[in-house]
């Protein structure tokens, strides 16, 4: 009798150099379900570079020193059809901190035109039929646009918002977007903040609850492995349903 294996899945993943990207490139080298792992950006992750070689898997780096849209797009067609086979997309890019500084067009450049670049070239590819793309817990693309870019402002939601729209409108046929609210195990969230934010867990709105980086990463491989038929937005309720799931 001859048993035949299910083939391990290959991730192609933007944005890993940041906290979440961090801590879902350590997921995806553990889970068994995952063979190969494809990260573009701006220069090597070491981090990565040592997970690969740790776990005996697989990892293709693709460089892209000028982070554009257009040279992003053209590096994710490239690495896709080189690596070949059916691709699983991940992106958690996003302007990690000071988005206050930012101009709005600064911030969209990052937030929202690399990320439909990758989107696009994603479903150009031919080989990518699911993202899973990290965006915000009160994200908006009808919020103001004045006032402060910080993070939770409505500045900020609007970016946020017309990031989701670009990625689903040009992106490949099922988008998944995970909504976390603050993030612990963000470089960029206070320490004391992320201690004593969850302590306040039980009056806190289900959807603003905050979540570690390792379960925005668990719930967005966990969503990837269930093969989702349609959109769907995920906030903390939903992302914790997802690990347990995935546990199952």
């Amino acid at each position: 009798m001859t048993t035949t294996t299910t083939p391990a899945r290959t991730a192609i993943v933007l944005g890993g150099s940041g906290s979440v990207g961090g801590a879902l490139l350590h997921a995806l080298f553990h889970d068994e379900g995952f063979g190969t792992v494809i990260t573009l950006s701006r220069r090597s992750l070491p981090e990565a570079v040592a997970l690969a070689r740790a776990t005996g898997r697989r990892l293709v780096e693709k460089l892209v020193p000028d982070m554009a849209p257009a040279s992003l797009a053209a590096a994710t067609l490239e690495v896709a059809r080189a690596v070949g086979g059916e691709l699983e997309g991940f992106s958690v890019l996003g302007v990690g901190a000071d988005t206050a500084k930012l101009t709005l067009e600064a911030h969209r450049a990052v937030d929202v035109a690399l990320n439909e670049a990758f989107a696009r070239a994603l479903r150009e590819s031919g080989q990518v039929r699911h993202l899973a793309f990290m965006s915000a817990a009160g994200a908006d693309p009808t919020a103001k646009t004045s006032g402060s870019g910080a993070a939770g402002m409505a500045r900020y939601n609007r970016v946020k918002g017309e990031a989701e729209e670009a990625v689903r409108a040009s992106g490949p046929a099922i988008v998944s977007v995970f909504r976390p609210a603050m993030i612990i195990g963000s470089r960029h969230t206070p320490w004391l903040l992320a201690k004593a934010l969850p302590l306040f867990s039980f009056v806190t709105p289900g959807k603003y609850r905050s979540i570690r980086v390792e379960q925005i990463a668990g719930a967005m491989i966990a969503a990837a492995k269930r093969h989702p038929a349609t959109n769907a937005t995920y906030h903390y309720p939903e992302m914790a349903a997802l690990i347990a799931s995935g546990r199952q």
